[in-house]
């Protein structure tokens, strides 16, 4: 365990940031059970200054094309902040705040806070994206791994989108709207009224993850893990849906998982 990691603990409630580790959720334990999948690249990562993929990776500020790296050939994926190292502004047993000044690829200067707040029975995340310079648009969203099996029990999911995004061969939006369907997915849903996803190990817990934003991606291809990602706009949003983040107005966005034994 690297020094830089931050624990809070609230009842038999733990986790721990890892802020040298991209600002990430590294561990939540409820009652000793460990709920998200463990890795370097696992966990819980914030996905700033965009969520999932950039077409091609160009998106557009006014009359300015930008490039960012293909990392996810032959888009860009999941922001920046995810790759480096936060500053640690304040932690104490229950609550830590995590900084983050937006560096090369991104072309904006701007600064990134992701506050953590633990209580017994709940963590709440909420990010901010501000600048005193340029405008430019950008989005928030939270990338967690939650194991699939706990205990011998698999997760069940529970949600009622208004629709699906279709999503065509190269895994974006083609901008229908369709009825949502079946899994596997790698698909993001609107929730006009808030994210409000229930996953359920039976006999042993369930958590509701939820907030005011109004889009979700829930990725669940992997034997191990099931992601269910609250972020401020669909995939490709900077180029679909931007939002503008200016001098005057920062974009906010905050996650609540809650749980409660079964």
């Amino acid at each position: 365990m690297s020094n830089d990691e931050i624990t809070l603990t609230a009842g038999d409630a733990e986790v721990v940031l890892a802020p040298g580790n991209g600002g990430r959720v590294r561990s939540l334990r409820v009652g000793g059970r460990e709920l998200l999948r463990q890795g370097e690249r696992f966990g819980c990562f914030p996905m700033v200054p965009w969520c999932g993929r950039i077409r091609d990776g160009k998106f557009r500020n006014g009359g300015t094309v930008h490039q960012m790296p293909l990392n996810s050939p032959p888009h860009a994926i999941h922001g920046t902040v995810r790759d480096g190292a936060w500053r640690v502004a304040r932690a104490d047993g229950t609550e830590a705040v995590l900084t983050y000044d937006l560096v090369a690829p991104w072309p904006y200067p701007g600064r990134v806070t992701q506050v953590a707040a633990l209580t017994e029975d709940s963590l709440t995340l909420t990010m901010s994206v501000e600048t005193y310079e340029s405008s430019f648009p950008a989005q928030i969203g939270w990338h967690p791994w939650f194991n699939r099996n706990l205990d011998g029990e698999d997760v069940r999911l529970d949600f009622s989108p208004a629709w699906q995004e279709e999503r065509g061969d190269d895994h974006l939006p083609t901008g229908n709207r369709v009825e949502p369907g079946p899994g596997p997915w790698d698909d993001c849903f609107a929730m006009p009224g808030g994210v409000d996803v229930t996953l359920t190990w039976p006999g042993l817990l369930e958590l509701k993850v939820a907030g005011r934003e109004e889009w979700v991606v829930v990725y669940d291809e992997q034997p191990e893990a099931v992601c269910v990602e609250p972020q401020t706009g669909p995939p490709d949003g900077l180029n679909t849906l931007p939002r503008l983040v200016t001098p005057i107005e920062p974009l906010e966005a905050t996650t609540t998982w809650t749980w409660r034994r079964l």
